[in-house]
Protein backbone atom coordinates (compact mmCIF):
# COMPACT_ATOMS: atom_id res chain seq x y z
CA UNK A 1 0.00 0.00 0.00
CA UNK A 2 1.30 3.42 -0.88
CA UNK A 3 1.94 5.98 1.84
CA UNK A 4 -1.12 8.20 2.62
CA UNK A 5 -1.29 11.68 1.16
CA UNK A 6 -0.30 13.60 4.27
CA UNK A 7 2.72 15.28 5.79
CA UNK A 8 4.52 13.23 8.42
CA UNK A 9 5.03 15.94 11.04
CA UNK A 10 7.22 13.64 13.16
CA UNK A 11 9.89 13.38 10.47
CA UNK A 12 13.06 15.44 9.92
CA UNK A 13 12.01 18.85 8.57
CA UNK A 14 13.91 21.96 7.52
CA UNK A 15 13.63 23.41 11.02
CA UNK A 16 15.49 20.38 12.42
CA UNK A 17 18.57 20.94 10.30
CA UNK A 18 21.60 22.94 11.39
CA UNK A 19 21.78 25.57 8.65
CA UNK A 20 25.26 26.78 7.64
CA UNK A 21 26.29 28.07 4.24
CA UNK A 22 29.46 25.99 4.14
CA UNK A 23 27.99 22.82 5.61
CA UNK A 24 29.72 20.00 3.73
CA UNK A 25 29.05 17.10 6.08
CA UNK A 26 26.11 16.52 8.32
CA UNK A 27 27.55 14.85 11.39
CA UNK A 28 25.30 12.35 13.09
CA UNK A 29 25.72 11.33 16.68
CA UNK A 30 26.16 7.59 16.97
CA UNK A 31 24.03 5.59 19.35
CA UNK A 32 25.71 5.92 22.76
CA UNK A 33 24.46 2.77 24.30
CA UNK A 34 25.39 -0.53 22.66
CA UNK A 35 24.27 -3.80 24.11
CA UNK A 36 27.29 -6.03 24.51
CA UNK A 37 24.95 -8.26 26.51
CA UNK A 38 22.98 -9.38 23.46
CA UNK A 39 26.01 -9.63 21.18
CA UNK A 40 28.23 -11.49 23.66
CA UNK A 41 26.56 -14.88 23.36
CA UNK A 42 25.06 -14.66 26.83
CA UNK A 43 21.69 -14.83 25.07
CA UNK A 44 21.17 -17.98 22.97
CA UNK A 45 18.85 -18.28 19.98
CA UNK A 46 16.48 -21.25 20.41
CA UNK A 47 13.95 -22.46 17.84
CA UNK A 48 11.73 -23.81 20.64
CA UNK A 49 10.73 -20.22 21.30
CA UNK A 50 9.69 -19.52 17.71
CA UNK A 51 5.95 -19.13 17.25
CA UNK A 52 5.78 -18.77 13.50
CA UNK A 53 2.44 -20.58 13.34
CA UNK A 54 0.73 -18.01 15.55
CA UNK A 55 -0.05 -17.38 19.18
CA UNK A 56 0.60 -14.69 21.77
CA UNK A 57 2.85 -16.65 24.13
CA UNK A 58 5.10 -19.69 24.04
CA UNK A 59 4.61 -22.66 26.34
CA UNK A 60 7.49 -25.07 26.87
CA UNK A 61 6.73 -28.27 28.85
CA UNK A 62 9.56 -29.39 31.10
CA UNK A 63 10.72 -32.11 33.42
CA UNK A 64 11.79 -30.63 36.74
CA UNK A 65 15.12 -31.59 38.35
CA UNK A 66 14.59 -34.74 40.45
CA UNK A 67 14.93 -34.78 44.22
CA UNK A 68 14.46 -38.45 45.22
CA UNK A 69 13.44 -39.53 48.70
CA UNK A 70 16.04 -42.00 49.96
CA UNK A 71 14.78 -45.21 51.55
CA UNK A 72 16.56 -47.48 54.01
CA UNK A 73 16.85 -51.18 53.23
CA UNK A 74 17.21 -53.27 56.40
CA UNK A 75 16.05 -56.77 55.47
CA UNK A 76 12.86 -56.70 57.54
CA UNK A 77 9.34 -57.11 56.25
CA UNK A 78 8.51 -53.47 56.93
CA UNK A 79 11.42 -51.54 55.49
CA UNK A 80 10.99 -48.55 53.18
CA UNK A 81 8.61 -45.62 53.27
CA UNK A 82 5.79 -48.01 52.38
CA UNK A 83 6.44 -50.02 55.56
CA UNK A 84 5.84 -53.09 53.39
CA UNK A 85 9.39 -54.18 52.60
CA UNK A 86 9.79 -52.63 49.13
CA UNK A 87 10.92 -49.43 47.40
CA UNK A 88 8.16 -46.97 46.60
CA UNK A 89 8.23 -45.72 43.00
CA UNK A 90 8.50 -41.95 42.73
CA UNK A 91 7.68 -39.67 39.83
CA UNK A 92 9.47 -36.79 38.21
CA UNK A 93 7.74 -33.44 38.48
CA UNK A 94 6.62 -31.55 35.40
CA UNK A 95 5.81 -27.95 34.68
CA UNK A 96 5.26 -25.49 31.89
CA UNK A 97 7.53 -22.55 31.24
CA UNK A 98 5.85 -19.62 29.52
CA UNK A 99 7.46 -16.83 27.50
CA UNK A 100 5.49 -13.80 26.34
CA UNK A 101 5.90 -12.49 22.80
CA UNK A 102 6.56 -8.77 22.41
CA UNK A 103 5.66 -6.86 19.25
CA UNK A 104 7.70 -3.71 18.72
CA UNK A 105 8.31 -1.18 15.96
CA UNK A 106 9.11 2.41 15.01
CA UNK A 107 9.24 4.63 11.93
CA UNK A 108 11.18 7.57 10.51
CA UNK A 109 10.42 10.09 7.76
CA UNK A 110 12.72 12.55 5.98
CA UNK A 111 11.67 15.62 4.04
CA UNK A 112 13.39 16.45 0.70
CA UNK A 113 13.95 20.07 1.73
CA UNK A 114 15.77 18.86 4.82
CA UNK A 115 18.06 16.76 2.62
CA UNK A 116 18.85 19.76 0.42
CA UNK A 117 19.60 21.97 3.41
CA UNK A 118 21.82 19.40 5.07
CA UNK A 119 23.79 18.43 2.02
CA UNK A 120 23.52 14.87 3.33
CA UNK A 121 20.90 12.17 3.49
CA UNK A 122 19.47 11.89 7.04
CA UNK A 123 17.76 8.63 6.09
CA UNK A 124 21.14 7.15 5.27
CA UNK A 125 22.38 7.99 8.75
CA UNK A 126 19.22 6.50 10.23
CA UNK A 127 19.79 3.27 8.33
CA UNK A 128 23.38 3.07 9.57
CA UNK A 129 22.18 3.20 13.18
CA UNK A 130 19.19 0.86 12.98
CA UNK A 131 21.02 -2.24 14.23
CA UNK A 132 22.52 -0.52 17.25
CA UNK A 133 19.21 1.18 18.05
CA UNK A 134 17.28 -2.10 18.03
CA UNK A 135 20.05 -3.71 20.04
CA UNK A 136 19.62 -1.03 22.68
CA UNK A 137 15.83 -1.45 22.79
CA UNK A 138 16.12 -5.23 23.09
CA UNK A 139 18.58 -4.88 25.96
CA UNK A 140 16.20 -2.57 27.82
CA UNK A 141 13.45 -5.17 27.42
CA UNK A 142 15.64 -8.01 28.66
CA UNK A 143 16.87 -6.07 31.69
CA UNK A 144 13.25 -5.19 32.49
CA UNK A 145 12.45 -8.93 32.52
CA UNK A 146 15.32 -9.57 34.93
CA UNK A 147 14.15 -6.73 37.16
CA UNK A 148 10.67 -8.24 37.31
CA UNK A 149 12.03 -11.68 38.19
CA UNK A 150 14.22 -10.39 41.03
CA UNK A 151 11.82 -7.69 42.18
CA UNK A 152 14.27 -6.06 44.63
CA UNK A 153 14.39 -9.32 46.56
CA UNK A 154 10.62 -9.91 46.57
CA UNK A 155 10.29 -11.46 43.10
CA UNK A 156 10.34 -15.16 42.19
CA UNK A 157 14.16 -15.06 41.99
CA UNK A 158 14.54 -12.87 45.08
CA UNK A 159 16.48 -15.61 46.87
CA UNK A 160 19.22 -15.18 44.23
CA UNK A 161 19.74 -11.49 45.02
CA UNK A 162 22.71 -10.12 46.98
CA UNK A 163 22.23 -6.43 47.83
CA UNK A 164 25.50 -4.81 48.90
CA UNK A 165 24.44 -1.22 48.25
CA UNK A 166 25.21 1.36 50.93
CA UNK A 167 21.90 2.48 52.47
CA UNK A 168 23.18 6.02 52.98
CA UNK A 169 24.12 9.12 50.99
CA UNK A 170 27.85 8.35 51.30
CA UNK A 171 30.35 6.05 52.96
CA UNK A 172 30.41 3.10 50.54
CA UNK A 173 33.67 1.12 50.67
CA UNK A 174 35.11 -2.20 49.44
CA UNK A 175 32.39 -4.13 51.22
CA UNK A 176 29.87 -2.42 48.93
CA UNK A 177 31.88 -2.71 45.69
CA UNK A 178 32.22 -5.55 43.22
CA UNK A 179 35.30 -7.56 44.21
CA UNK A 180 36.43 -11.16 43.91
CA UNK A 181 35.21 -11.63 47.46
CA UNK A 182 31.72 -10.24 46.84
CA UNK A 183 31.43 -12.24 43.60
CA UNK A 184 32.16 -15.37 45.62
CA UNK A 185 29.36 -14.39 47.98
CA UNK A 186 27.05 -14.05 44.99
CA UNK A 187 28.02 -17.49 43.68
CA UNK A 188 27.36 -19.03 47.08
CA UNK A 189 23.64 -18.19 46.80
CA UNK A 190 23.33 -21.12 44.38
CA UNK A 191 25.34 -23.54 46.51
CA UNK A 192 27.51 -25.93 44.50
CA UNK A 193 25.83 -24.72 41.31
CA UNK A 194 27.48 -21.33 41.79
CA UNK A 195 30.54 -22.56 39.92
CA UNK A 196 28.40 -22.86 36.76
CA UNK A 197 28.09 -19.06 36.51
CA UNK A 198 30.42 -17.98 33.71
CA UNK A 199 29.18 -14.56 32.52
CA UNK A 200 29.32 -11.32 34.51
CA UNK A 201 27.24 -8.37 33.26
CA UNK A 202 28.24 -5.05 34.80
CA UNK A 203 27.88 -1.30 34.36
CA UNK A 204 30.88 0.70 33.02
CA UNK A 205 31.25 2.50 36.36
CA UNK A 206 31.71 -0.89 38.00
CA UNK A 207 33.90 -2.31 35.24
CA UNK A 208 36.41 0.52 35.14
CA UNK A 209 36.85 0.33 38.89
CA UNK A 210 38.20 -3.17 38.33
CA UNK A 211 40.90 -1.85 36.00
CA UNK A 212 42.83 -0.10 38.72
CA UNK A 213 41.67 -1.36 42.13
CA UNK A 214 43.80 -3.76 44.14
CA UNK A 215 40.92 -4.35 46.53
CA UNK A 216 38.86 -5.74 43.67
CA UNK A 217 41.20 -8.72 43.58
CA UNK A 218 41.92 -9.39 47.23
CA UNK A 219 40.79 -8.25 50.63
CA UNK A 220 43.82 -9.50 52.52
CA UNK A 221 46.81 -8.61 50.39
CA UNK A 222 47.94 -6.43 47.53
CA UNK A 223 48.56 -6.77 43.84
CA UNK A 224 52.15 -6.19 42.77
CA UNK A 225 51.97 -3.62 40.00
CA UNK A 226 54.26 -3.64 37.00
CA UNK A 227 53.87 -7.29 36.08
CA UNK A 228 51.14 -6.71 33.49
CA UNK A 229 47.46 -7.46 33.72
CA UNK A 230 44.42 -5.46 34.61
CA UNK A 231 45.12 -1.84 35.49
CA UNK A 232 48.57 -1.85 33.89
CA UNK A 233 48.32 -2.37 30.15
CA UNK A 234 44.69 -3.39 29.65
CA UNK A 235 41.96 -0.84 28.95
CA UNK A 236 39.08 -3.28 29.36
CA UNK A 237 38.16 -6.32 31.38
CA UNK A 238 37.88 -9.56 29.45
CA UNK A 239 37.51 -11.85 32.45
CA UNK A 240 37.09 -11.36 36.17
CA UNK A 241 36.67 -13.86 38.99
CA UNK A 242 36.54 -16.73 36.51
CA UNK A 243 33.81 -15.19 34.34
CA UNK A 244 33.61 -13.50 30.97
CA UNK A 245 32.74 -9.84 31.50
CA UNK A 246 30.06 -7.98 29.54
CA UNK A 247 30.05 -4.21 30.04
CA UNK A 248 26.67 -2.61 29.39
CA UNK A 249 25.30 0.63 30.87
CA UNK A 250 21.80 -0.60 30.09
CA UNK A 251 22.09 -2.96 33.05
CA UNK A 252 20.64 -0.05 35.05
CA UNK A 253 17.59 0.26 32.78
CA UNK A 254 15.56 0.10 35.99
CA UNK A 255 17.57 2.16 38.47
CA UNK A 256 18.03 0.36 41.80
CA UNK A 257 18.20 1.94 45.22
CA UNK A 258 16.39 4.57 47.28
CA UNK A 259 16.24 8.30 46.67
CA UNK A 260 18.96 10.10 48.61
CA UNK A 261 21.22 7.05 48.84
CA UNK A 262 24.54 6.69 47.04
CA UNK A 263 24.05 5.53 43.45
CA UNK A 264 23.79 1.77 42.99
CA UNK A 265 24.45 -0.55 40.07
CA UNK A 266 23.01 -3.91 39.05
CA UNK A 267 25.34 -6.80 38.21
CA UNK A 268 24.26 -10.18 36.86
CA UNK A 269 26.06 -13.50 37.17
CA UNK A 270 24.68 -15.88 34.54
CA UNK A 271 25.34 -19.33 33.19
CA UNK A 272 25.66 -19.38 29.39
CA UNK A 273 22.54 -20.68 27.68
CA UNK A 274 20.19 -19.74 30.51
CA UNK A 275 18.61 -16.86 28.55
CA UNK A 276 16.90 -17.91 25.33
CA UNK A 277 15.63 -15.85 22.42
CA UNK A 278 12.93 -16.71 19.89
CA UNK A 279 11.09 -14.83 17.20
CA UNK A 280 7.61 -15.03 15.79
CA UNK A 281 8.49 -13.04 12.70
CA UNK A 282 11.87 -11.88 11.38
CA UNK A 283 12.90 -8.26 11.55
CA UNK A 284 11.05 -6.30 8.85
CA UNK A 285 12.25 -2.99 7.40
CA UNK A 286 10.03 -1.35 4.79
CA UNK A 287 10.38 1.94 2.95
CA UNK A 288 8.02 4.02 0.85
CA UNK A 289 7.82 7.36 -0.92
CA UNK A 290 5.12 10.00 -0.38
CA UNK A 291 5.33 11.97 -3.60
CA UNK A 292 2.90 14.69 -2.51
CA UNK A 293 4.64 15.57 0.78
CA UNK A 294 8.09 14.88 -0.73
CA UNK A 295 9.08 12.52 2.04
CA UNK A 296 10.86 9.20 2.31
CA UNK A 297 9.37 6.94 4.98
CA UNK A 298 10.85 3.90 6.69
CA UNK A 299 9.16 1.56 9.17
CA UNK A 300 10.72 -1.15 11.32
CA UNK A 301 8.98 -3.92 13.24
CA UNK A 302 10.14 -7.02 15.09
CA UNK A 303 8.33 -9.72 17.08
CA UNK A 304 10.36 -11.72 19.57
CA UNK A 305 10.53 -13.27 23.02
CA UNK A 306 13.23 -13.56 25.70
CA UNK A 307 13.01 -16.33 28.25
CA UNK A 308 15.03 -17.26 31.33
CA UNK A 309 14.97 -21.03 31.77
CA UNK A 310 12.84 -22.11 34.72
CA UNK A 311 10.57 -19.06 34.71
CA UNK A 312 7.05 -18.36 33.48
CA UNK A 313 4.97 -15.34 32.51
CA UNK A 314 1.92 -15.58 34.78
CA UNK A 315 -0.01 -12.47 33.77
CA UNK A 316 -3.08 -12.65 31.53
CA UNK A 317 -1.67 -9.68 29.61
CA UNK A 318 -0.10 -10.37 26.24
CA UNK A 319 2.41 -8.18 24.39
CA UNK A 320 3.44 -6.44 27.64
CA UNK A 321 5.19 -3.11 27.99
CA UNK A 322 8.63 -2.92 29.59
CA UNK A 323 6.97 -1.62 32.77
CA UNK A 324 4.75 -4.71 32.86
CA UNK A 325 7.76 -6.95 32.24
CA UNK A 326 9.42 -5.30 35.24
CA UNK A 327 6.47 -6.03 37.53
CA UNK A 328 7.32 -8.87 39.92
CA UNK A 329 3.66 -9.86 40.20
CA UNK A 330 3.65 -10.96 36.55
CA UNK A 331 6.28 -13.67 36.99
CA UNK A 332 6.68 -17.09 38.53
CA UNK A 333 9.20 -19.93 38.54
CA UNK A 334 8.66 -23.58 37.70
CA UNK A 335 11.31 -24.99 40.04
CA UNK A 336 13.42 -23.83 42.98
CA UNK A 337 15.24 -20.53 42.53
CA UNK A 338 18.66 -22.00 43.34
CA UNK A 339 18.29 -24.27 40.30
CA UNK A 340 18.02 -21.24 38.00
CA UNK A 341 21.61 -20.10 37.34
CA UNK A 342 21.15 -16.33 37.48
CA UNK A 343 22.27 -14.12 40.37
CA UNK A 344 21.72 -10.39 40.76
CA UNK A 345 24.07 -8.24 42.81
CA UNK A 346 23.52 -4.61 43.78
CA UNK A 347 26.76 -2.70 44.38
CA UNK A 348 28.20 0.80 44.64
CA UNK A 349 31.21 2.17 42.75
CA UNK A 350 33.83 4.71 43.82
CA UNK A 351 33.73 6.07 40.26
CA UNK A 352 30.21 7.44 40.76
CA UNK A 353 29.41 8.58 44.27
CA UNK A 354 26.43 10.73 43.31
CA UNK A 355 23.13 10.26 45.08
CA UNK A 356 19.95 8.82 43.61
CA UNK A 357 17.47 11.55 42.68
Amino acid sequence: MAAPFQNYSGGVLLADIVKRNNLSTYVSEAIKERSAFIKSGAVVRNSLLDATEGGTRIQVPEFNPISPTEEILDGTATWGTSNQGHLTPQKIGTGTQIATICHRGFAYAVDDVAVLAAGEDPMGHIRNQIADAINKLNSARLFSILDGLFGSGSGPLGANLLDLGKAAASGADEDNFLTASTVARGRSLLGERGEELDTLVIHPSVAYYLTFSTSAFTTGGAVTWGGGGVGVNERSIGQFAGMNVVIDSQVNTVVPGTSGHQKEFRCYLIKSGTILEGEQSPLSIESDRNILSKQDVMSVDYHSAYHIMGTKWTSATDNPTNAQLGNLNNWGITYDADLIPVVEMIVNSPLDTSTIA
